[in-house]
């Protein structure tokens, strides 16, 4: 396709409107990279940015030098344009790691890094597994109340990352219902600014009475371990700091790995040979897993980086202090890394352990391991009780998420046996 392009590299096509009441990211991705690897976009509000979507594109941006992740550098934001209700604010604003850079990142994410090694969520295995097996009961018996159809996120996906998350940072189980609530509006990108207000304010309070339960009573958690290096000389967290990463590690702990295994059924159960090569052993739970995240990604378009000086990626001009959403579902799906059959969905796919789904450069995502550890669990564990799961409505009939940053669908009717 030839599309007219300006001198600097954009698509004089109007610029992309993410639709805030989300929706599937697929067929907007694959237009978008027919005209380039980088796209001009209008965000809520009004506010313009750009998205970076090719696979090789992202990749350069996410690790290059001169692009930041500090609010300072949002123009629009450090000159009063951004209100306080606008949908995608604590993206931008939320103290912590993701929104640190240099010396600051590395002090934030090393003190709980050591908590998500590969070895650190090996031996969380078992906790897991206990897990797993107790929410496969919980599934069977609302199947049975349901006259055979229960929702596999609300009582499968959804309380596997929840409680895991909130048990290694000690958070009493009855706040977990209200976690998810408030972390599902944060999120969304079609939160009324009131709410979007009200919302961050109740979250923030809910997880600072989470901090002073610990102060006055530590335990053996992440966040009791937290607030004792909050106390010490050496790395110091603000009390901001320290609400920033519990909300950060709370909201990305869970809601991430929940659409991973709610898209990673929906793939499975409308691709039944991709099943059986699994289950005949010619490909592995893992495999599924990399190939989800590449095909589905869980997150769409994630907010927000910054170029520090004015870049040219992918052939095309970033202005300094543009807003840019990093376009992993996009990525995943470029013909240009993945090749010509990028949309179709292979366990066995040479090119999957390309993707960009969980990041590159300093930011890759500190959980990786434990959303790896808790999908494969998870899909073996459930196809393994049930093997013929399927889907109780057509894949059509499902409601996506809200909003365009996570990428699934709000419930996942499923017969748990035909």
């Amino acid at each position: 396709m030839n599309t007219p392009h300006s001198a600097d590299g954009v698509s004089d096509r109007p610029p992309y409107r993410p639709d805030p009441a989300g929706g599937c990211p697929h067929a907007d991705n694959a237009r978008l990279l027919a005209e380039g690897a980088v796209a001009r976009v209008v965000l809520p509000g009004e506010v313009e940015g750009m998205a970076v979507l090719g696979h090789d594109a992202l990749r350069e941006f996410l690790s290059h030098p001169d692009v930041a992740k500090g609010p300072r550098h949002f123009t629009a934001l450090a000159e009063g344009r951004i209100p306080e209700g606008w949908p995608l604010r604590t993206f931008a604003t939320v103290p912590g790691m993701t929104t640190a850079d240099g010396a600051d990142h590395r002090r934030l994410r090393t003190l709980v890094s050591s908590a998500f090694t590969a070895r650190r969520v090996e031996e969380l295995r078992p906790r897991v597994e206990a897990v797993t097996a107790g929410l496969l009961d919980g599934l069977a018996a609302a199947a049975e109340a349901g006259d055979g159809v229960a929702d596999l996120r609300r009582h499968y996906a959804l309380p596997l990352p929840l409680g895991v998350i909130c048990e290694l940072f000690g958070v009493d189980p009855a706040h977990q219902d209200p976690l998810h609530r408030l972390s599902s509006l944060v999120v969304a990108t079609d939160t009324e600014p009131a709410r979007a207000v009200a919302a961050n304010q109740e979250l923030v309070a809910l997880l600072a009475s989470v901090v002073t339960a610990k102060s006055a009573a530590p335990g053996d958690d992440l966040t009791s371990a937290l607030i004792a290096a909050h106390d010490e000389d050496g790395d110091r967290l603000s009390g901001p700091e320290l609400i920033g990463t519990l909300l950060l590690m709370i909201i990305a702990g869970h809601e991430t790995t929940l659409n991973l295994i709610t898209n990673a059924v929906r793939a499975l159960c409308a691709h039944r040979d991709q099943l059986a090569l699994v289950v005949e052993g010619r490909a592995t739970w893992a495999d599924v897993v990399e190939e989800t995240l590449r095909w589905d990604s869980p997150v769409s378009y994630f907010p927000f980086r910054y170029p520090t000086r004015d870049l040219t990626v992918g052939g095309t001009r970033i202005p300094r202090g543009t807003p840019v959403l990093a376009g992993y579902s996009a990525a995943g799906r470029d013909t240009g890394a993945h090749g010509p059959d990028a949309d179709r969905f292979d366990v066995t796919r040479a090119t999957t352990a390309k993707h960009l789904s969980l990041g590159h450069g300093p930011h890759y995502c500190l959980g990786a391991p434990l959303a790896r550890l808790e999908a494969t669990t998870a899909l073996e564990a459930l196809f393994t009780r049930f093997p013929e799961l399927d889907l109780a409505v057509p894949e059509d009939d499902l409601t996506r998420h809200a909003g365009f940053v996570g990428n699934s669908v709000r419930t996942l009717p499923v017969r748990l046996s035909v």
